[in-house]
């Protein structure tokens, strides 16, 4: 018997109002027929699915080779679609979203019936986030119940902040990319967990600790969870990861990186830089790439960054040590999980 041809996927634009509406329309008839797509939202291109329907969302974790413990955040468009999403709505969930959402920013709480194992890799909550992008937002609304949507990327790897980086890793995969441009935060959402007290911090993201602690009062950071169920995604030891090998670095000049890089066995010109103080001029270097001395638009570039270190075919990436500051925490944490 022969093999089914790979899938070519259709990317969608949507920067006119009547491509936006054409691409909702196609992309919630998949949907509500059980297939998976690629999505924009604020943070990263997710790949959607129905939350509803548990055969959809297998075919997320088969299509990027997801392992089941790792659970699945679900999207919603709506207060009251949330709290559908979830067994109890404690009046502190609602003072984070009228704050966050929407937003980049996941609440953890019980589960409700109607979300299934598959989706919490069996654990006893869901995570819950209302996404600020228009289009995924028209998505669901459309479609009328809510999504279910990791990173469009193979399981560890970078995640996509645009459709092509979607096409060249799953192009072959599914169906439909909708292009709604560059992804404007960069990095995956903060996860914090309202299932019990303290708030935990699951995952650091954009929103930090300070912002949080503005409405919940107290925060307790990392999990505190048994290692056979995690109540978030992004807390497996290596995660984000380029194809190169990456280090992250300090430097007091342009001298002592040069000596350092030097002990490493790959080529010079192999070796790609991504700086945002210390720059150096590139002599030697395969790349040498500058992202602004600002977490907000580090967060937004970084990704992108390593992915054009894959497409040069980097051997090794050297990232400049970030600032301690909790701004850049979240950051911080991207880049030692990619480097594991």
């Amino acid at each position: 018997m022969e093999k089914p041809l790979p899938l070519t996927a259709e990317v969608l634009p949507t920067h006119t109002p009547e491509l936006f509406q054409a691409a909702v329309q196609q992309a919630a008839a998949l949907l509500r027929a059980g297939e998976v797509v690629a999505l924009p939202t604020e943070t990263v291109y997710g790949l959607a699915a129905s939350a509803l329907d548990a055969h959809a969302v297998g075919r997320i974790f088969e299509i990027k080779g997801r392992p089941a413990h790792n659970p699945i955040i679900v999207h919603v468009a709506s207060i009251a679609m949330a709290k559908r999403c979830v067994a109890n709505w404690p009046a502190l969930a609602g003072s984070l979203a009228k704050a966050f959402w929407p937003g980049p920013l996941t609440l953890v709480l019980p589960r409700a019936k109607e979300i299934s194992d598959i989706i919490t890799a069996g654990g006893p909550t869901v995570g819950v986030r209302w996404p600020s992008h228009p289009f995924i937002q028209a998505v669901i609304r459309e479609c009328g119940f809510p999504l279910a949507a990791p990173s469009a990327n193979p399981s560890n790897r970078v995640s996509p902040t645009n459709a092509e980086h979607v096409r060249k890793h799953l192009g072959d995969k599914i169906r439909l990319i909708v292009d709604g441009g560059q992804a404007q935060v960069g990095i995956e959402s903060t996860v914090l967990d309202i299932s019990g007290w303290p708030p935990r911090l699951l995952r650091p993201g954009i929103i930090h600790e300070q912002a949080l602690l503005a409405v919940t009062g107290e925060l307790a950071v990392g999990a505190c969870e048994s290692p056979e169920v995690l109540k978030s995604p992004g807390r497996l030891r290596r995660h984000y990861s380029p194809k190169a090998k990456l280090v992250v670095w300090s430097w007091k000049d342009e001298a002592e990186l040069q000596v350092r890089s030097a002990r490493c066995e790959v080529r010079r010109a192999s070796i790609h830089v991504i700086a945002h103080t210390r720059i150096p001029s590139g002599a030697g270097f395969g790349r040498v790439s500058v992202i602004p001395h600002d977490p907000v638009a580090f967060a937004r570039a970084i990704y992108a960054e390593l992915h054009e270190c894959d497409e040069a075919r980097a051997e090794l990436i050297v990232v400049e040590a970030l600032p301690e500051d909790p701004e850049w925490r979240a950051i911080a944490d991207r880049l030692r999980r990619a480097a594991a």
